[in-house]
């Protein structure tokens, strides 16, 4: 998953984005409730995390927000504030579910997976088919013809882009924005040497192949030549 962690307390933050980095998603941060709002509005996350206390704007507004904006992303908050009112006014703003401090972290990565497990399928379509190659998103797995194909998270992450704008050109920023945090910091052919292997696991052993180059633009996922 791609998630947002609005947090203002540095060891909360980075606390939550290694341990989730670590359990192999994609993590980005906000630092106060306006820039939190402004990147969730993006519409490009799974999930989101917010602590209630917020500077510029706390997470009851924020929720409140996005869910003005239309945005349905499943929400996650955070909070001292434990008491069964400050719950239902957690709820009712518009989050999904709600988790009072202090946690274990085990629990954090449970709730996340319950609310994506709800929530995927209503949201996003939970197969995407492309020639002879189906994704699952759901149970994260791909398979061309008769053959199930191994993909590491990065992999997985590019090659459900690619095939969400089949037949379009996906250029190398959108790759990058997909498959890596705001802060990541490309080197070099980075993005170009995990198609390079993605394209090998993908294409190899079949006689037309999916993934193409656009040179000077990107990368499309046809069944024909672009």
């Amino acid at each position: 998953m791609r998630i947002l962690i609005v947090e203002d307390d540095e060891k909360t933050a980075s606390y939550l984005k290694r341990g989730l980095s670590e359990a192999g998603h994609v993590v980005d941060r906000a630092r106060d409730g306006a820039t939190g709002l402004a990147m969730a509005l993006e519409d490009i996350y799974d999930v989101l995390v917010l602590d209630r206390m917020l500077p510029q704007m706390d997470g009851i507004e924020l929720v409140k927000g996005i869910r003005a904006h239309g945005n349905q992303v499943p929400v996650l908050m955070l909070s001292a504030r434990a008491s069964t009112q400050d719950r239902i006014e957690g709820l009712q703003a518009g989050c999904d579910d709600y988790i009072a401090k202090p946690y274990a972290f085990s629990e954090i990565l449970a709730r996340l997976d319950a609310l994506a497990r709800r929530v995927q399928p209503t949201r996003r379509q939970a197969v995407l088919k492309v020639g002879d190659l189906e994704l699952d998103l759901l149970g994260r797995r791909a398979v061309r013809g008769a053959r199930h194909i191994d993909l590491q998270y990065r992999e997985f992450l590019l090659l459900e882009l690619l095939m969400r704008h089949a037949g379009q050109i996906v250029t190398r920023s959108m790759l990058l924005e997909t498959a890596w945090p705001y802060d990541f910091e490309p080197r070099g052919n980075v993005i170009d040497m995990h198609i390079h292997r993605l394209r090998g696991k993908v294409d190899e052993g079949f006689a037309a192949p999916l993934i193409h180059t656009v040179q000077g633009s990107g990368y499309v996922l046809s069944p024909q030549r672009p």
